[in-house]
């Protein structure tokens, strides 16, 4: 018989579904069903997550997606996981929305996107950042 702190420390120890789930996590698309149709599709991220690679300390912001499909659309739950495999990664705030915005033109192609990251003040400083791409025609 196991006793229950065993169980609980075995359990503890196992890979999550959730988190093999993250770990795998990669962006998908699917066939835009509103082809030669120009219009905005706006997502809100508010529980990201990431690590400074300086100090290691938890860097938590609000992710704003606003892109104009071409020809893919990104399904909501990949980028959800997607969005959650930066919770254990050391990267900057510049270099998350950079290359947020750089996985999402690889797997959609948009026709425009813009990605903001507003990061919660951390020592006082609040930061912002935008980038944006356009497809060229």
């Amino acid at each position: 018989m196991v006793s229950e702190p065993d169980a609980i420390a075995e359990s503890a120890s196992q890979v999550k579904y959730g988190e093999r789930q993250i770990a795998e996590g990669q962006l998908i698309t699917f066939p835009n069903p509103r082809l030669g149709r120009r219009y905005d599709v706006s997502i809100t991220l508010p529980e990201f997550t990431c690590k400074c690679p300086f100090s290691g300390y938890p860097d938590f912001a609000t992710i704003h997606i606003t892109y104009v499909p071409d020809q893919r659309v990104v399904e909501l739950k990949a980028l959800k996981l997607y969005i959650n495999s930066y919770r254990d990664r050391y990267i900057s705030h510049e270099e998350s929305i950079n290359q947020i915005l750089d996985d999402f033109v690889a797997a959609a192609d948009p026709l425009e996107i813009r990605v903001k990251g507003d990061f919660n003040p951390r020592g006082n400083v609040h930061t912002v950042v935008e980038v944006h791409h356009q497809k060229d025609h």
